[in-house]
């Protein structure tokens, strides 16, 4: 089974960066199209950026322009860079497939405050 295990989080400045990381078990992750979900507290999760197995990548507008999201298939790891941080973007992050596997990962916090 596809073990997934995010890390990169923290408290950021408003404006700032961040860079997150999801490491993924198992050898078929190249065949995935992957992507980075984020659920703030009483919110749905939602997903904030996607990339197919060619490198294609798709972004709501919420974070288009400020996110960007990358995989090197030969670490089985995919990344987001965060910039121009929001206080919006505060939530718990997560990695997953397109569509998404039944379970997830522990996620990683993202707080975003002055």
């Amino acid at each position: 089974q596809v073990q997934l295990v995010e890390s990169g989080g923290g408290l950021g400045q408003p404006g700032g960066s961040l860079r997150l990381s999801c490491a993924a078990s198992g050898g078929i992750f190249r065949f995935f199209t992957m992507g980075w979900y984020r659920q703030a507290p009483g919110n749905y999760r939602e997903l904030v950026a996607s990339i197919t197995r060619n490198g294609n990548t798709n972004y709501p507008d919420s974070v288009k322009g400020r996110f960007t999201i990358s995989r090197d298939n030969t670490k089985n790891t995919v990344y987001l860079q965060m910039n121009s941080l929001k206080p919006d973007d505060t939530a718990v992050y997560y990695c997953n497939r397109l569509p998404p596997w039944d379970f997830w990962g522990q996620g990683t916090q993202v707080t975003v405050s002055s």
